[in-house]
């Protein structure tokens, strides 16, 4: 793990100086029970599947995974220097916990795994990132999804 106080400085002040986008409050809100529960997996780990572009530095695009895609033909093109491959390499559910959800499923935990799941590129500033991730609300709601596994890598 990089720490900030060891990056050098150009690189810790890009990150501490970056314009974050501000948003109201929103209160939460009661949903479904759990088992009722429609559920997407959302990553910034930089995976996506072999034949789809490469996730380019700095630009906040997404890579959508369908749930029934073959998990070993995945990959990662993460671009930060500071990113550790190791757990992705030795176990997909480290970064995308898909056989986990299907477990959740089957226990009657949750409802349902949705069809369709969505990969970022960490190491992307917010703002380049919130208009892809406007959008993909969108279509997550479209999809029924009430419930997102988010793992933030």
């Amino acid at each position: 793990m990089a720490f900030l106080d060891q990056w050098p400085e150009a690189a810790r002040n890009t990150i501490l100086n970056q314009g974050l986008p501000e948003y109201d409050l929103t209160p939460c809100v009661s949903g479904p029970p759990l088992n009722k529960r429609r559920v997407a997996i959302v990553t910034t780990s930089g995976i996506h599947r072999k034949d789809d572009k490469p996730f380019t530095a700095g630009v906040g695009e997404y890579r959508i995974i369908p749930d029934d895609a073959d998990m070993n033909d995945l990959v990662m093109s993460h671009v930060s220097t500071n990113f550790d491959r190791t757990g992705f390499q030795q176990d997909l559910n480290i970064c995308f916990p898909i056989e986990r959800l299907r477990e959740l499923r089957d226990e009657g935990v949750i409802g349902s795994v949705a069809a369709y799941h969505y990969a970022f590129m960490g190491a992307t500033l917010p703002t380049a990132m919130e208009a892809a991730a406007k959008d993909l609300a969108g279509i997550l709601k479209q999809d029924k999804v009430d419930a997102v596994v988010f793992t933030p890598v």
